[in-house]
């Protein structure tokens, strides 16, 4: 028996990256999973390895009605929703407010904060009634950008933290029905893209140049691979963690030890 057998779950972009190792694990520990994702190709290859142990939306987190498809469509297949990953994410590559003219701001903001912030608050809303229903949780994935600066831009790092007041507001007002956690991920080797409006902006590191980065920022002095955190989702949708709510797991290398080195 896995820790969340017999469950239901909804994440969002779990078409790659850390939502595609968080849809595989919560499938191995016995769930049966729907994936709200804006790419049709790595939806079909999730349906391709996963058969019915899943179900897939293709859709963008910024519109309700695909959030509201979404939850639809998990219940309409699964019969029921216990558990909500908001993990839809979009990057600013690192730049700061010194590099951006007012009128990229202005896109880049809406692009962003559209799919950070708005897309959980969204998805939350979507999935609320099923989710009452079942006593469910709601895992956000938050970041180290949500506690830090530079683990971003000043974009991305002002949604994260965005991200994390709205964690800690939907904890407060659906307790005691939902718990609400989420996991806080630090330097990671996926394929987060970057803003449309950004990417003439920005060059990206080789994978090496990445790693090592990542390596030299946490005093693990390790690189993350998205199988390091899943275990994390795991424990929060888990009967396990009945008495935790509004909390964040960090799975960050140690970021909030590293002091002034």
């Amino acid at each position: 028996m896995g820790w969340l057998q017999n469950k239901t779950a909804l994440i969002t972009g779990g078409g790659s990256g850390i939502g595609r190792a968080v849809v595989k694990r919560f499938i191995q520990e016995g769930a049966k999973v729907c994936i709200l994702d804006i790419s049709e190709s790595k939806l079909q290859s999730l349906n391709d390895e996963f058969g019915s142990d899943v179900i897939s939306v293709c859709g963008d987190v910024r519109h309700f009605e695909d959030n509201q498809r979404a939850v639809s469509v998990a219940v309409e297949t699964f019969g029921k929703l216990d558990h909500l990953v908001l993990n839809a994410g979009i990057f600013d590559g690192f730049k700061k407010l010194t590099d951006l003219s007012p009128e990229v701001i202005e896109k880049a903001y809406h692009e962003i904060l559209d799919i950070n912030v708005k897309g959980c608050l969204l998805g939350v809303k979507a999935a609320l009634p099923e989710l009452k229903k079942r006593k469910g949780t709601i895992i956000f994935s938050v970041s180290g950008a949500s506690f830090y600066p530079d683990g971003g831009g000043v974009l991305y790092t002002a949604s994260k933290h965005a991200e994390l007041g709205l964690l800690r507001q939907m904890a407060f007002e659906l307790a005691p029905d939902i718990r609400v956690n989420g996991v806080a991920l630090g330097g990671t080797i996926t394929e987060l893209s970057v803003a449309p409006s950004l990417k003439p902006y920005y060059s990206a590191p080789s994978v090496n140049d990445k790693k090592e980065s990542i390596r030299n920022r946490n005093p693990l002095k390790m690189f993350m691979e998205p199988e390091h955190h899943v275990a994390s989702y795991v424990l929060l949708a888990s009967d396990q963690s009945q008495a935790i709510t509004g909390e964040v797991i960090s799975s960050d290398g140690g970021l909030g030890v590293r002091g002034l080195s």
